[in-house]
């Protein structure tokens, strides 16, 4: 399977995630505002496992996460994907997400998610694709929404309630 190293939207740059982005994820797990839908504040050593894990996914899997910057100026943005999960007990693939707070409320999330989903379904032929957020994530949730994922059931995750979303091939 051929790996699909970059690709561009509209308004942003996307490239493989690599440990030479450690330091701009570095300072998004390190971001209270931005990891308080993620988990929690990771420390340098859990964001390299991160990485390392991720890196794995890719070999794996073939796709993965991608870390995305601004086309203007090449600001970090975020980082979004496809992985590999688990759901109660069943594999999914997730799409995910997660962009650096200066950056919300700008589309950019439906953005990113719009070109990775067409990845997904056009490439990679998946035929479903699941997105989850925590129950309180109402911008998370409008999203998925715009993406056109349909709300399916609330899960637990991380010991968290959140609401899980699937997006099928018509």
């Amino acid at each position: 399977m051929q790996l699909i190293e970059t690709f561009t939207t509209h308004r942003l740059l996307a490239e493989r995630l690599q440990f030479q982005h450690l330091n701009e994820l570095d300072r998004m797990h390190q971001d209270s505002q931005v990891m308080a839908t993620l988990g929690g504040i990771r420390s340098d050593e859990e964001t390299r496992l991160f990485i390392l894990n991720n890196l794995h996914h890719w070999q794996q899997y073939g796709f993965g996460l991608w870390v995305f910057r601004d086309k203007v100026n090449n600001q970090f943005v975020g980082r979004a994907g496809l992985r590999n999960t688990n759901v109660e007990g069943i594999n999914e693939v997730e799409l995910a997400y997660a962009l650096m707070a200066k950056f919300w409320g700008k589309g950019l999330a439906t953005e990113m998610g719009e070109k990775i989903l067409k990845i997904g379904f056009e490439l990679l032929k998946l035929h479903e694709i699941v997105c989850f957020t925590l129950t309180t994530n109402k911008a998370s949730q409008r999203v998925m929404e715009k993406l056109g994922f349909k709300y399916e059931r609330e899960i637990i995750h991380a010991s968290l309630p959140h609401f899980l979303y699937r997006l099928t091939v018509e």
